[in-house]
């Protein structure tokens, strides 16, 4: 029984890996095409006095994209900005409690992260049958779903790597 336990705990691992790493691959492609956005709506201002008409709407809905496809990676890696001081502290002297702490945390943060899933869900599907836009009509306009789905997907991946920290190492917080 531990043995299939260990192996599902560590194909969802690796599953959650891949998945992370390729969701913060795309993320880092939407940050790079936002800067091509950015510097030509700078030159055809400056030079030609036409501006990319949307370089706003462009970069809001790209920023959403950013920080949701890249923060399974973030939280995976370890690298999300929380205040670990005192798990340091006590890390070395109560290691069994310092793993106990991140245990919970994690445990919380997961399903925190879930409810977020729950929570976006419903919304995602409102988006995709209404087929709701924003931004501003004649300049640029977008579907609200990519966004929510990313946000969806985001939050439910998160959620299972948050468990998956929790179920193996200890609840060591050394990336999956």
């Amino acid at each position: 029984m531990y043995r299939y336990y260990s192996s599902l705990v560590a194909g969802l691992t690796l599953a959650a890996r891949y998945v992370s790493t390729t969701a913060n691959v795309v993320g880092t492609l939407v940050v790079l095409g936002l800067v091509v956005i950015v510097n030509y709506d700078i030159v055809a201002r400056g030079v030609f006095n036409l501006p990319f008409r949307g370089a706003y709407e462009v970069v809001q809905f790209s920023m959403v994209l950013i920080v949701f496809l890249q923060l399974p990676d973030v939280i995976r890696v370890d690298r999300l900005t929380r205040s670990d001081g005192l798990l340091f502290l006590i890390g070395d002297k109560y290691p069994c409690a310092a793993a106990a702490l991140r245990r919970i945390i994690n445990t919380g943060s997961a399903i925190i992260m879930t409810l977020i899933a729950i929570a976006i869900f419903p919304e995602f599907l409102d988006m995709w049958e209404t087929k709701d836009f924003f931004g501003v009509p004649g300049i640029f306009t977008a579907p609200w779903w990519p966004i929510k789905l990313t946000i969806f997907c985001s939050a439910a991946l998160c959620a299972l790597i948050f468990a998956l920290k929790v179920l193996g190492r200890s609840g060591s917080d050394k990336p999956t």
